[in-house]
C-alpha cells in the first residue's frame, strides 16, 4: 500500500489521503475522504481491513451512485471496491460476482450466457456491493430474489460464506450480520432464450432512456417509493418538479431524480429536504431516502 502523488485514477493497491470524493460519486459532490484505499483483491481486502484499528469507521463505495457525501468530507477509510473486486465467474446457472462488478456490466453478460433472472441490472447505474446493500431492484425484480449465498468479510478480515436465510431481506432494505460487509455473491438462474433476453434488456433500456434523466449528475432514485405508491408521483404531485435549492435540481423528467448543475452537496440535501417536507404536507406521507447521506457537513 502506497501514497502516491498522480492524482488520476486511483489503482488497485492504492492508498490515498484527504481524497476529494466528488472524483467517485455519480452526484460529482463531496469532501474529502481522510483515506481511500482501492483493494487488489478479495485477499488483499482481507489483509487491509486487519490491519485497521477496531474502532476504525469503514465506508464501502463501488460507482458512487446512490451515495450523498457531504461537503465536509468523510472522516475514516473509504474501501473502493470498483477496479479491484471485479471478479466474476459462471458456472452452469450459478453466477458468482464480487462487489465491485458493475450491475449492467453483471446483466448483459448472464443475458448472453443464456440465463434469465438479472436482466432488469442493466437499469441500475451501481456495482453489486450497492444493489446487495440495499436489495436494488428495477421493473419489478430485486437483488435478492435468486441469491442462493453470498460472502462476506468483518474488520478481522474473516471471510465468512452465508445464506440467504442468515439476512433479515424487505423492499431496499437488508439487514442481518451487523459488522459484516459483503465481498461476492452467487445467484442461481434459470436458463433463457438469448435473443428474447436481448429483447427485454433493450426495452428496460428504452424506458430509462425516455424516463430519466441519463448523461446529467444523478445519483438514482432519492427516495423509496411508500406502500402503494411511487416517490416519483407524489413528488410531482406536490408540484416538485423543476424546483431547486443552490444549484441542486429536481429533474422536470423523473421528479424522483435530482440533479446537480455544479453546486455542493449541501445544496442536494436542503433540495431533499424541502421535497420531504412539501410531499409530507400536501399528502401526509414522509418518504424516506433511498440515497446513503454520509460524511460530515461544513
Amino acid at each position: 500500500m502506497s501514497a502516491v502523488m498522480d492524482r488520476g485514477r486511483i489503482r488497485p493497491g492504492e492508498m490515498r489521503y484527504q481524497e476529494p470524493m466528488s472524483r467517485y460519486t455519480t452526484w460529482r459532490v463531496g469532501g474529502p475522504a481522510q483515506r481511500l484505499y482501492c483493494p487488489r483483491d478479495g485477499a488483499d481486502l482481507a489483509r487491509f481491513v486487519a490491519t485497521l484499528p477496531a474502532d476504525e469507521q469503514l465506508f464501502w463505495f463501488g460507482l458512487g451512485s446512490n451515495m450523498l457525501v457531504r461537503d465536509g468530507g468523510i472522516e475514516g477509510t473509504v474501501v473502493l471496491t470498483h477496479g479491484g473486486l471485479n471478479g466474476l465467474s459462471i458456472e452452469d446457472q450459478m453466477v458468482r460476482a464480487e462487489v465491485g462488478v458493475p450491475c449492467a456490466r453483471l446483466g448483459r453478460i448472464v443475458q448472453r450466457r443464456g440465463l434469465t433472472g438479472l436482466e432488469f441490472m442493466v437499469g441500475i447505474p451501481g456495482t453489486v456491493g450497492g444493489a446487495l446493500a440495499m436489495n436494488a431492484g428495477a421493473v419489478g425484480d430485486e437483488t435478492w430474489a435468486a441469491i442462493d449465498r453470498v460472502e462476506t468479510i468483518d474488520k478481522q478480515g474473516v471471510v465468512r460464506v452465508r445464506r440467504k436465510d442468515s439476512f433479515d431481506i424487505g423492499y431496499r432494505r437488508v439487514a442481518g450480520c451487523e459488522g459484516e460487509f459483503f465481498v461476492a455473491a452467487t445467484w442461481r438462474l434459470s436458463s433463457g432464450d438469448p435473443e428474447l433476453l436481448a429483447s427485454r434488456i433493450k426495452e428496460i433500456m428504452r424506458r430509462r432512456k425516455l424516463t430519466q434523466p441519463l448523461g446529467e449528475p444523478t445519483a438514482g432514485s432519492v427516495f423509496r417509493n411508500p406502500p402503494g405508491d411511487s416517490a416519483g408521483r407524489l413528488i410531482e404531485a406536490a408540484g416538485c418538479k423543476g424546483a431547486s435549492v443552490g444549484r441542486a435540481r429536481v429533474s422536470e423528467r423523473h421528479a424522483n431524480f435530482i440533479v446537480n448543475e455544479g453546486g455542493k452537496a449541501a445544496d442536494i440535501e436542503a433540495l431533499m429536504a424541502w421535497v420531504r417536507d412539501k410531499v409530507a404536507s400536501e399528502f401526509g406521507v414522509y418518504l424516506e431516502p433511498e440515497v446513503h447521506v454520509v460524511g460530515e457537513a461544513t
